[in-house]
């Protein structure tokens, strides 16, 4: 099978204005095009969608990840060619790729086989440059600060509680503590910095969750950027600094259109990590797809702990979307690896090592179903090595559940291959309605909170702040952010706060070392364990492989 750069680079595509027009209904004239390929909907081209009525919204999740990859945007793209092809008009929205991983170890997110969108190349790098404007917004936030402190510090800003870090979109694990101002008194103030990747930015954050340029800018104004030397707040508002960062992001707030290999219609918008941060896709993008499918897939990032806590207790609080369905995507080879099989061995059939291993499937399942009210379907994404004895058992335990499971072959037969899906997914939302709530209340105080989350969907016995996170838990519940929703940073491997840790384990404790306010996006940032929110490279980084062919093509992206 070829690769899938290689797959993509072959791919025969249509002008993006046409898929606009004949998928969507839109009119070409009020798209933005970048090329030929891609464009973004501006606010004219989605104004005549406002009357129409909404579709179903499914989320698409994940078991927890391990090293051998479970395709869970790779399905989605999969199961929405599946739909179309049984006659669903479907409409994907997914999470736009940072360049930390796709030069990292992950990889980039454009799926992947014969399940892709397209042009992949694109998408995984520069795409329509949102990942640039957000860097220089972040960026210029920072210098406003700096800027402000050196001449003459009228805002009395202590710079020891200046909170807003810089970002750039490549993992660099050296600028994760830096010191900034050294030299000549002209170059600034002295003082220690640091820098995020920009997904994990409140920008980022805010971004995604913005209906509009004025809530975007309003947002943009009620970041906490530092505190006086008598502890009061500083807003990028005090800094004059909301209309220029908006001004910035203005073109970049559009969601970008783009298609599948079978040229279905793809909304690819925003990119916050689901582990550092919440992990779903823009609003805007969501919203819109509503507007123009009958179902409409969207994803949120890493396993369901993770990204489908985001998604329920962040994004639908936060905006009032109420998902209609999930599905939850599962492989034969990770159940196994959670069951304890070595990764070298994933191949070879290991009907215990499901059985055990379905622990994970079956807590993120229940989880989804019985925490949020939510009706689910298992997608297993098919390896070639999976046997026929392996793929019943995981029909029949998670039948056994509850759950109906379907297997697909997308990656290898495109949407073809994921039709039965399609069709179990149509069936679930014919014949179950959901019940959907949140994990914790609204009123619920932040320690209250993350202990929710923790023992409800993590199967904690408790957590344990740090000194330092209590005293800023005072500190917010004093300045009047004690009510708002949590977004807890935490490794994606496993439900503990210990990548080691596989399974379904309980009775563990989860260690928060510090907090953050985002208070532009309406959430509170709990770190846990060792989690970063600037990821570095691996001894090996996939930019060993990327390069050109001699006729200018890229090779190695993944």
């Amino acid at each position: 099978m070829l690769s899938d750069v290689e797959i993509a680079n072959a791919a025969a595509w249509l002008p993006i204005a046409q898929i606009a027009e004949e998928k969507l209904g839109l009119d070409p004239a009020l798209l933005v095009p970048y090329g030929h390929d891609k464009a973004k909907l501006p606010p004219a081209a989605l104004a005549p969608l406002a009357d129409r009525p909404e579709g179903r919204l499914v989320l698409v999740t994940a078991m927890s990840p391990t090293p051998a990859g479970e395709g869970k945007t790779t399905t989605l793209i999969g199961l929405h060619d599946g739909l179309r092809r049984i006659g669903v008009r479907s409409v994907a929205a997914l999470r736009e790729p940072s360049m930390g991983p796709v030069f990292g170890i992950k990889g980039g997110a454009a799926g992947g086989g014969y399940a892709q969108v397209i042009p992949m190349v694109d998408i995984n790098l520069h795409f329509t440059g949102d990942f640039a404007a957000l860097s220089a917004a972040v960026n210029l936030l920072a210098a406003l600060i700096d800027n402000h402190v050196h001449h003459g510090n009228a805002l009395d800003i202590d710079v020891r509680a200046i909170s807003w870090k810089r970002a750039l979109d490549v993992n660099d694990r050296a600028l994760r503590e830096v010191v900034v101002g050294l030299g000549a008194k002209a170059n600034g103030v002295p003082r220690e910095d640091g820098f995020d990747i920009v997904v994990a930015s409140e920008l980022m954050a805010i971004f995604c969750l913005a209906t509009s340029l004025e809530d975007l800018q309003r947002r943009i104004g009620d970041i906490v950027v530092a505190r006086t030397r008598t502890g009061a707040l500083v807003r990028a508002r005090d800094l004059d600094a909301e209309g220029a960062l908006t001004v910035l992001l203005k073109d970049a707030l559009a969601p970008n259109l783009v298609q599948t290999l079978e040229h279905n219609p793809v909304l690819v918008h925003g990119g916050p990590f689901a582990n550092i941060a919440h992990g779903c896709n823009s609003v805007q993008a969501t919203r819109a797809a509503l507007r123009m499918g009958d179902v409409v897939l969207t994803e949120a990032g890493f396993g369901a702990d993770l990204g489908a806590e985001k998604f329920f207790d962040l994004k639908c609080r936060l905006t009032g979307l109420r998902p209609d369905a999930a599905v939850v995507v599962a492989t034969v080879r990770a159940l196994k690896y959670h069951g304890g099989t070595r990764l070298p061995d994933l191949g070879r059939e290991d009907l215990d090592a499901v059985r055990s291993g379905f622990a994970n499937l079956a807590r993120h399942l229940t989880n989804i179903r019985d925490i949020y009210g939510v009706p689910a379907v298992v997608a297993i994404n098919r390896f070639p090595s999976d046997t026929d004895g392996e793929i019943d058992l995981v029909v029949k335990l998670a039948h056994d559940l509850g759950f109906a499971a379907h297997d697909a072959t997308h990656v290898v037969d495109g949407g073809a291959g994921a039709e039965d899906l399609a069709r179990g997914l149509m069936t679930l939302l014919e014949d179950e309605k959901p019940d959907f709530r949140f994990c914790y209340p609204d009123d619920a105080t932040i320690e209250e909170k993350v202990r929710l989350v923790a023992s409800r969907v993590y199967g904690a016995s408790g957590v344990v702040f740090s000194a330092r996170a209590r005293r800023q838990v005072a500190e917010l519940s004093d300045d009047g952010f004690g009510e708002l929703p949590v977004c807890i940073a935490k490794t994606p491997m496993s439900f503990t706060t210990d990548p080691s840790v596989l399974g379904a384990p309980t009775g563990h404790t989860v260690e928060v070392r510090e907090l953050r306010l985002s208070a532009g996006a309406g959430f509170v940032v709990v770190l846990t364990g060792d989690v970063m929110t600037m990821p570095g490279l691996p001894k090996v980084p996939a930019s060993a492989r990327i390069g050109l062919d001699a006729d200018g093509q890229v090779v190695g992206l993944s």
